[in-house]
């Protein structure tokens, strides 16, 4: 991508480590900072619709969506203007900091955009191939895998065939701690990305949970989770009924991730894009450690909704 249009750099384009699926940099010019994301064209885990994605960020941050302003985009990097503000820990936000998030959920929804619903493809069922692969090439992590195969062809079987109630939201589909920051208080969301059509259950759950919990299970606060629900109907929305749906988005999601996270570092090479080595084993033995929890806790998380 040419940014000459960017104007003329103050300083070296700066890598900012930490990204889970592409690599970001931050670009100092004389009309501003940029941030430019290098995606991750490799392996990518699902089809990226470029003009799609960056049409709904246009419409968004035009509607008051607080998020950083969309500048360019095409398959191999983005550009937004540079926000800074507070990272948001994996912990339990403030009431009002996820009041504030359903609202902008609800605003989100009700944004009119043209989008051509796509074929889900069916979940992957090849856990006991990629459990004897990891133990032939000795990972480290391979005899969790080993010890959990049924698990999560269990938790595969489960996202295929949960009932979704609907109605399907265009939507961010992805607002979790590490796509969030904290701006005098106040929410702004980042990493559109993976924007598309989803199950409302799905995305009110997921992002309800995601910010009403710590790094593990066992912090859940009800309060946080509920404030997500009554920011969304204050700003007009109306929920679906409660059921195993609202979870089975982020389960699947999970899923998915580490998936991808065991087969990159099945590869056993530091790819050029997307992230680290490193990251990849440990975001593959998150997955393998937590996700059997999550889906155990299933029955329980469904309490939130009551």
């Amino acid at each position: 991508m040419d940014f000459s249009s960017l104007g003329t750099p103050i300083r070296p384009m700066t890598r900012v480590h930490g990204g889970f699926a592409n690599r970001m940099y931050r670009l100092d010019t004389d009309q501003g900072s940029f941030a430019v994301k290098e995606l991750n064209v490799a392996d990518r885990r699902w089809t990226y619709r470029v003009e799609d994605v960056f049409r709904l960020e246009r419409a968004a941050f035009a509607a008051g969506i607080p998020m950083p302003e969309p500048i360019s985009a095409d398959h191999q990097t983005l550009v937004h203007r540079w926000v800074d503000g507070e990272k948001v820990p994996e912990a339990p936000v403030s009431e009002a900091y996820a009041f504030e998030v359903g609202e902008i959920l609800a605003r989100i929804h009700a944004l009119d955009v043209e989008w051509t619903a796509s074929t889900e493809e069916p979940t992957p069922q090849d856990w006991p191939v990629l459990a004897q692969r990891a133990a032939e090439t000795d990972q480290p992590w391979a005899g969790e895998l080993a010890c959990q195969v049924d698990t999560f062809l269990a938790i595969a079987h489960f996202v295929d065939t949960c009932e979704r109630p609907g109605p399907v939201v265009l939507t961010h589909k992805d607002i979790q701690p590490w796509n969030l920051l904290a701006r005098d208080g106040r929410p702004v969301i980042l990493d559109w990305e993976l924007s598309g059509l989803l199950d409302l259950s799905g995305e009110l759950g997921s992002t309800a949970l995601s910010i009403a919990k710590g790094p593990g299970l066992d912090t859940i606060d009800p309060t946080i989770f509920r404030a997500v629900l009554n920011g969304y109907t204050n700003a007009g929305g109306a929920l679906p009924p409660p059921g195993p749906s609202w979870f089975a988005y982020l389960i699947g999601g999970w899923l998915g991730h580490t998936r991808w996270n065991i087969l990159r570092a099945l590869a056993g090479t530091e790819a050029s894009t997307g992230p680290d080595l490193a990251l990849s084993h440990e975001s593959a033995r998150a997955g393998i450690q937590g996700l059997p929890d999550l889906y155990a806790r299933l029955p329980a998380l469904q309490t939130l909704l009551a």
